[in-house]
C-alpha cells in the first residue's frame, strides 16, 4: 500500500497546527541551520514565518533565498509534509504577529507573549518580519495508509 498523500491531503496536514523545522543553507562550509519554528499556512497559499530581522534564520534566509520546511505528526501512525520554496522577507505587523502567538497559545496566553515581546522591543516591533515561502517542492507521507 502507498504512503503518498495527495495534494489536499498534504496542505491539508501543512495547514494543522505544528511546531515545523525550518532549514535553510548557512554560511559556506558549514552544515544547514535547523531550527524549530512556528508557522502558518493556509492551502494554496504561503507558509509564513515571524522572527526578528537579526536573526540567524532571517539572515541565512536572505542570503539562499529560500528554505525548507517539515511539519510532522510524532505520534504513530506517523505522517510528515516537507516544502521547499523561494522566499520573501517583509515587515511583520503587529496582529500577524499576535494571530501566529494566539494559534500556538491561545488567545490569552498568545496575546500575553505578544505583549511581553513588545514591551521588551520598547514597544515598537521594528525588527519583526514575515518570512513567506511560496512552496515548489512537496515530499510527504502518511504511514497510516501502509
Amino acid at each position: 500500500m502507498s504512503t503518498s498523500m495527495s495534494r489536499a491531503e498534504r496542505e491539508q496536514f501543512l495547514a494543522g497546527v505544528h511546531v515545523a523545522v525550518l532549514s535553510v543553507a548557512a554560511a559556506t562550509g558549514a552544515g544547514p541551520l535547523t531550527v524549530p519554528v512556528w508557522y502558518s499556512y493556509e492551502p494554496g497559499g504561503l507558509v509564513s514565518v515571524s522572527t526578528d530581522r537579526g536573526s540567524r534564520k532571517a539572515v541565512a534566509i536572505g542570503a539562499a533565498g529560500r528554505f525548507s520546511l517539515c511539519a510532522q505528526d510524532e505520534t504513530p501512525p506517523y505522517k510528515y509534509v516537507t516544502v521547499e520554496g523561494p522566499a520573501v522577507i517583509e515587515p511583520a505587523t503587529l496582529e500577524e504577529r499576535r494571530d501566529l502567538a494566539r494559534r500556538y497559545l491561545g488567545p490569552a496566553d498568545g496575546d500575553a507573549f505578544i505583549d511581553a515581546e513588545t514591551e521588551a522591543e520598547a514597544g515598537n516591533g521594528a525588527d519583526a518580519i514575515m518570512i513567506r515561502m511560496t512552496p515548489q517542492h512537496w515530499l510527504a507521507a502518511d504511514f497510516s495508509k501502509s
